[in-house]
């Protein structure tokens, strides 16, 4: 399929997922935000030579704080990714739309939005992404607020629980997406979403054929030379007993873990948080052939388990799962920050899918 040209924007971008997935389809970036220092660093470090507009004249395109921001200073643009912070909504007299959606960043997202369509140039399609939880967020009022207002704003939607397992990454991670598009624009009924990927890299559109036919994963796709892995990121004596000893009393308690062990070929390990770097309990590497303490992954493993391109020291073993056709990536802070902006990143395999899926569908 030819590559279909539009621009899109990149809100709370973090170290730009949305960004690799929609360069992949064809797009280009004409505005993106992000407050942290550090994941802006990553930002400008990764897509400077691929996007270098929008860090042209002192990084005018480029914003830190969302709320700083005029919408009549951003150029048009065809597609909006955000994936936005899930807070609690007003619900100010239940009107359940824009009104309601005043003082949360999700508000900064429809006034851009909003901005646009007044203008004349309403953007064709809105795609956004949240954790799991924003279903059952304010017992469900959340999720009502966000959808009501994309009505209002005249897009129909739909939304989806997509899990990353299915993509090529082994990792167990689940998030909610929404696909809007302007209905006078875009003639479309509806979105079909993309379930995850088969050997072959198709489309997997029917839920139901996930476990007979998505591409087949183990942890060890991700694995740097194991040879190369400093023995620092083996634990220590005692936080393996920490660990051990929480285990049991959670397990007691009948509630909460204390980590989770994976092997080598196990198809799938834990979701990565912005807390790894504090003890890696969530995902853990059996080490116990060698005799030693599980390790946690390096942050180039970590990296590779939410599919970026990055090559470290290289593979541990030949798999059909490596991300190479999409651009490398650089880490460029410390293991800490690496860690955090991994565990609060999208997976870019999904959004990829999500993006391809987009433009054959609502921008061809």
């Amino acid at each position: 399929m030819a590559k279909k040209h539009f621009a899109f924007i990149d809100l709370f971008a973090g170290i730009g997922g949305f960004h690799q997935a929609m360069h992949n389809a064809g797009g280009k970036c004409v505005f993106a935000s992000e407050w942290n220092d550090h994941a802006r660093a990553s930002y400008e470090a990764n897509y400077k030579t691929i996007s270098p507009e929008i860090f042209a004249n002192d990084n005018k395109y480029f914003a830190g704080d969302i709320n700083a921001v005029d919408p009549a200073s951003i150029p048009d643009f065809d597609v909006c990714c955000a994936g936005f912070p899930c807070q609690p909504f007003s619900i100010a007299g239940h009107r359940l739309g824009f009104e309601d959606t005043r003082g949360t960043l999700f508000f900064n997202i429809v006034n851009i939005v909003k901005a646009k369509i007044d203008a004349g140039n309403p953007p064709k399609v809105l795609l956004l992404e949240n954790v799991k939880g924003l279903k059952n967020h304010q017992k469900g009022e959340t999720l009502k607020v966000i959808l009501a207002t994309l009505e209002e704003l005249g897009y129909n939607y739909r939304i989806e629980i997509l899990n990353a397992k299915y993509f090529g990454v082994p990792q167990n991670r689940e998030r909610l997406f929404i696909v809007a598009w302007y209905k006078d624009i875009v003639n479309a009924n509806d979105f079909n979403f993309p379930y995850g990927i088969d050997s072959k890299g198709k489309t997997i559109y029917n839920k139901d054929d996930l476990t007979e036919k998505a591409r087949p994963t183990k942890v060890s796709d991700i694995f740097e030379p194991k040879a190369t892995i400093d023995a620092s990121f083996t634990i220590s004596d005692k936080m393996w007993a920490g660990h051990q000893a929480r285990k049991e009393r959670n397990r007691l308690n009948g509630k909460g873990f204390g980590y989770s062990l994976f092997q080598d070929n196990s198809v799938y390990c834990s979701t990565i948080s912005a807390r790894y770097w504090k003890d890696g309990s969530e995902i853990l590497i059996d080490q116990s052939a060698e005799g030693l303490n599980p390790r946690r992954l390096t942050p180039v493993e970590a990296g590779r388990l939410q599919g970026y391109n990055i090559q470290g020291n290289g593979w541990e073993n030949e798999t059909n799962n490596k991300p190479v056709e999409q651009m490398p990536y650089s880490i460029v802070v410390s293991k800490k920050e690496a860690y955090q902006q991994f565990g609060n990143s999208v997976a870019v395999p999904v959004v990829k899918r999500l993006a391809l899926e987009i433009v054959k569908q609502l921008l061809m």
